[in-house]
């Protein structure tokens, strides 16, 4: 049988034999079509029979890589457990290859992850009647909203943002360059921020290109992004320990939970292919911006409103 058969099949015994509600089989389907997806970027579709430990243990260590959240981490492992344990009780396997599946040990804990309203939270606590603050909040929206690096945040130049295409060129470690989807939300606040703050600005000639500016016309610093989003947290009161990068973690989560494509996410993040030799070059552009734009809880909110 086929994976699409088995899953139909696991469908069927998730709503007729254990009574789950549609959202909670929806997120059942979700994790197993992940694992496919995995094997699809792998270029080698495992039968479902002759899934083993190590293939799981292998999904499983690379969304702990694309910056998963521990705790979707263990759900998706509850989901495959589920899945192979109806596959036993269909006697298509012996045993179950996902009983001694475990998250991944990296020898130190998760970086916190941001729910989508703890996101909000923190860029609408900022007060927009100081200069720096319409930078800050700029500077939020295209750190969340593009899944940046902070390097890649500070350099960001303006020469390298396509309003009309929706992406910006972005360069990011060893010097690769690749282009990233960038939503409404953070276009228009970059504008915002061009037309009414920077503008304004007396700029070091050497930065003249340069996006996110400091007080006295220069490039921003690393740890200054990083107080910004201390004081914001602090601020609201938020207990967690997060940095620039807890954004970016955020947002893989964000759009691999709510079943974005895991080709265009790591695309998107600027990762290594997980084979040693590259399995694909450069997705089609608008099939990008599709894949992540529509799964992104930042464009999903502002266009509903």
């Amino acid at each position: 049988m086929t994976w699409e058969n088995y899953i139909k099949g696991f469908k069927a015994y998730l709503k007729l034999e254990k009574s789950l509600s549609n959202n909670s089989i929806s997120a059942y389907l979700h994790d197993i079509n992940k694992l496919l997806q995995f094997f699809e970027l792998n270029e080698n579709i495992i039968p479902p029979e002759k899934v083993k430990l190590s293939d799981l243990q292998a999904f499983i260590q690379w969304i702990n890589k694309l910056g998963l959240a521990a705790t979707s981490q263990a759900r998706i492992i509850s989901g495959l457990k589920a899945f192979f344990k109806y596959m036993l009780l269909e006697d298509a396997i012996k045993q179950s290859p996902a009983e001694l599946l475990e998250a991944p040990k990296t020898g130190r804990k998760l970086p916190d992850t941001l729910s989508v309203e703890e996101i909000n939270n923190l860029i609408d606590a900022i007060d927009l009647s100081k200069p720096e603050s319409t930078r800050n909040k700029t500077m939020l929206e295209t750190l969340y909203g593009c899944g940046l690096r902070v390097s890649e945040l500070i350099n960001l130049k303006i020469s390298n943002i396509y309003f009309k295409d929706g992406f910006i060129k972005v360069t990011g470690k060893g010097d690769k360059e690749r282009l990233v989807p960038i939503g409404n939300v953070a276009l228009k606040n970059i504008n915002i921020y061009l037309e009414s703050v920077r503008s304004r600005q007396n700029i070091k000639k050497e930065f003249t290109d340069i996006l996110f500016l400091n007080r006295r016309g220069g490039r921003l610093s690393r740890v200054m992004v990083f107080l910004i989003i201390k004081e914001l947290a602090e601020h609201i009161g938020l207990k967690k320990t997060i940095s620039p990068h807890t954004f970016r973690h955020s947002f893989a989560t964000h759009l691999i939970e709510g079943g974005a494509d895991l080709r265009a996410v790591q695309e998107m993040l600027g990762h290594e292919s997980i084979t040693t030799t590259e399995i694909y070059t450069h997705l089609d552009r608008e099939y990008l911006r599709d894949a992540i734009l529509s799964f992104h809880p930042r464009v999903k909110k502002k266009s509903n409103n």
